[in-house]
């Protein structure tokens, strides 16, 4: 099963079911940039939940937190940039990371029996390529039967 993409809002999908909302964040606790932007003006609770979560050990590079924000629907928190972007760090994605949490996200996914809805994951902030990337969904959700929604804003 191929990746489906759509142009819409990737906090809004329409699919019926559950449904888990991934998106990258830094390993540095910093949240206010981004897709998470819309994260945030849809539900208090993945902001809320992450700052908390990036006090504690357990938070790094590779980690996954699962935030219910409605009956049917989770946002994944998915560790996977390395502190900012900066000329001194271009691309602070770390793929080998991200690749961890797609791991993790596709457990929760079957577990949940939810289809999965990212924007453009790692290619904004922080500076990843999108062939990498679209790679690592295929190895880790698709190939699993997963289905996988990439969101454009129109």
């Amino acid at each position: 099963m191929p990746l489906q993409y759509a142009t819409g809002d990737a906090t809004r999908p329409g699919t019926p079911g559950n449904k888990v909302i991934g998106h990258v964040c830094n390993d540095r606790g910093g949240w206010g940039r981004g897709f998470v932007l819309a994260v945030s003006r849809r539900w208090p609770q993945p902001e809320h939940s992450y700052r908390k979560w990036s006090h504690t050990p357990g938070f790094a590079l590779g980690a996954v937190q699962l935030v219910q924000v409605e009956t049917d629907t989770w946002v994944a928190n998915l560790v996977a940039q390395h502190g900012y972007r900066t000329r001194a760090n271009p691309v602070p994605l770390r793929y080998d990371a991200l690749d961890t949490c797609l791991a993790t996200l596709a457990d929760h996914a079957v577990e949940l029996d939810a289809t999965v809805h990212l924007p453009r994951i790692g290619t904004g902030l922080a500076g990843g390529s999108w062939d990498q990337i679209a790679a690592l969904l295929d190895r880790q959700l698709t190939t699993r039967a997963i289905t996988t929604t990439i969101y454009d804003l129109p």
